[in-house]
């Protein structure tokens, strides 16, 4: 297994950002993309003015056009190859999210002194930033066999009051993805807003069943020490994040607190619906279906969103190789027509989908196209 540290090291960040889409990017140039925000958001949150609309421009803006500029998808990474910088990105950007956030509630309560607009900016730009890197980050994490980085991973999850997802994500979803007992897979015509309710409801329970059953299975063991459904912890800790805004911020601290992870969550629910609508997995019998593949995830080819958003767009690659390393996860044959691929980047699509009925009249037509070449070469593909 050969060992890569950087592939995009010796020119520097700004250069490699400049040859996106022709080398294999580097962690410094997702910690480029994902860490530049983080100066203007705090500034931002004490100062006002211009400081939180140009991050808001970054996230939004700025992001979006790079993608139509470069257009290319950047290559994959060599087979075997290693990034041993991306844990430490990854602990970096958990660290500055538990920071992030509690200025967050801080800025977005008044308790900083901004006015209602620029209060109003960085409820916007901080749920972003929360809902779309803190996001793929925690789910990152929560895969990682290093009990330090899953326990980092967890409690980001439970800071946003969606420390179910923790089980759920793992146990359920990669389990029964593309199928209906997955509740976050998303059936063709299915809009968005019925979908949310559906999915939140139907995760926090599947996740708790399958918890209740693993710990009972393994107390059966003779000599098996007792364990806690870690949903416990999921609401003890959720409640102890309530508890501290209050504290520290009053009502109006704990109301922006609940409305920033509302905000957050959503936009995790939007990335599930977008990468999941209405792809299925055929029955082999009555109990199972054909294994995960390709043709069960939406993907994205556009280079900057991914690096923002920790190559969280290649997402059939993580179905497949759930463990491996976010800058090494592989895109594949963009021209497939059997694979799903996304027409425009996942934030962009994750808008549309707010929108039911343009959201339909653009992804149907996507998914019977994909149906009819599945069913027509039923054989699995690979990536």
């Amino acid at each position: 297994m050969t060992t890569q540290t950087d592939p995009t090291r010796s020119p520097g960040p700004l250069s490699s950002l400049a040859r996106l889409g022709r080398a294999t990017p580097g962690v410094d140039l997702f910690a480029l993309v994902t860490l530049a925000p983080i100066p203007l958001l705090l500034l931002g949150a004490f100062l006002g003015g211009a400081f939180v609309w140009v991050a808001l421009i970054y996230m939004t803006v700025l992001i979006f056009a790079l993608d139509e500029i470069i257009v290319r998808a950047s290559p994959d990474a060599p087979e075997g190859t290693e990034f041993p910088a991306a844990d430490k990105l990854s602990i970096a950007l958990g660290c500055a999210h538990f920071v992030l956030l509690a200025v967050a509630v801080a800025a977005v309560s008044g308790a900083t002194g901004l006015g209602w607009g620029a209060r109003a900016g960085l409820f916007w730009a901080f749920g972003l930033f929360f809902g779309q890197v803190s996001n793929s980050n925690a789910h990152e994490l929560i895969h990682r066999a290093n009990a330090r980085l899953f326990q980092l991973g967890k409690w980001i999850y439970i800071s946003l009051l969606f420390g179910h997802h923790t089980s759920a994500h793992r146990l359920v979803h990669h389990r029964f993805v593309a199928t209906p007992d997955d509740p976050n897979t998303a059936a063709l015509g299915e809009g968005f807003w019925s979908f949310f309710t559906r999915a939140w409801g139907g995760s926090f329970i599947a996740g708790y069943e399958m918890e209740r059953t693993r710990i009972a299975s393994a107390t059966q063991q003779d000599g098996a020490p007792r364990m806690i459904n870690p949903y416990v912890g999921y609401v003890l800790g959720g409640l102890w994040f309530v508890l501290i805004a209050g504290l520290t911020f009053g009502l109006a601290g704990v109301l922006a607190y609940l409305a920033l992870c509302c905000y957050a969550q959503l936009q995790l629910l939007l990335s599930d619906y977008v990468q999941h609508y209405g792809l299925e997995r055929a029955r082999i019998d009555e109990v199972h279906y054909e294994p995960v593949d390709i043709r069960h995830s939406w993907d994205a080819r556009q280079p900057v969103s991914a690096l923002w958003m920790l190559n969280a767009p290649r997402h059939s690659d993580h179905h497949a190789h759930p463990a491996r390393a976010y800058p090494a996860l592989r895109l594949g044959d963009t021209r497939d027509k059997a694979r799903p691929m996304l027409p425009y980047s996942l934030p962009v699509m994750a808008s549309l989908a707010l929108i039911p009925t343009l959201w339909r009249r653009t992804m149907d037509r996507k998914v019977r196209t994909l149906r009819k070449h599945h069913e027509a070469a039923r054989a699995p593909l690979t990536s």
